[in-house]
């Protein structure tokens, strides 16, 4: 599941690094995300004898977990089998984390996934956009800003690894995509 918000002016925007990571990965395993169901966008294809769905919920992020409910709940897909691959502020710009499970940290995409499934123990692939310049500035208007193109450049390199990681947790596990992309820079 990649989390963003639809619309032309959100595509370039901090909180869009999960729709993009997830295109990436859909170009990667040559899958179209273009069937419109379970208030999102998807798409369905097969990887190393396993059926992956790639979602991009609709909702806008703050309802993510509507639309991941509904894909999950169709297919019979436990919370445990369930990547979200978002965006993070307390990361810098091209830096990634893996994570098994845990709390929302702040993030309202993740905070409706956790209403929604019932769960916390879901694997992330958390894609570093950065924090605010300052204390003052709105977190909304952060988020919804765009990258300077020395960030933008760091962040395409990122959302390259955050596919692979997905990947990885698919074939080895949360411990070995950790191991191999935590802290990872371009």
């Amino acid at each position: 599941m990649g989390l963003g918000n639809p619309g032309k002016e959100y595509e370039r925007s901090r909180h869009n690094c999960g729709f993009r990571a997830i295109d990436v990965l859909a170009g990667k395993l040559g899958c179209k995300i273009d069937k419109g169901k379970f208030q999102g966008l998807y798409g369905q294809v097969s990887y190393n004898g396993k059926k992956l769905y790639l979602l991009k919920p609709m909702t806008y992020m703050n309802l993510s977990g509507r639309s991941v409910l509904q894909l999950s709940a169709y297919f019979n897909i436990p919370p445990a089998r369930i990547i979200v691959l978002f965006d993070d502020i307390s990361l810098a710009p091209g830096r990634l984390r893996i994570r098994p499970d845990g709390s929302a940290g702040g993030h309202n995409g993740i905070k409706s996934i956790i209403a929604e499934v019932g769960s916390q123990a879901f694997p992330r692939v958390k894609i570093g956009v950065g924090g605010k310049p300052n204390p003052e500035y709105d977190l909304a208007d952060w988020v919804l800003s765009g990258f300077s193109a020395k960030e933008e450049k760091d962040l395409i390199s990122a959302l390259d690894r955050a596919a692979d990681a997905a990947l990885c947790v698919i074939d080895h596990g949360v411990p070995e995509a950790a191991n191999r992309f935590n802290g990872s820079t371009p």
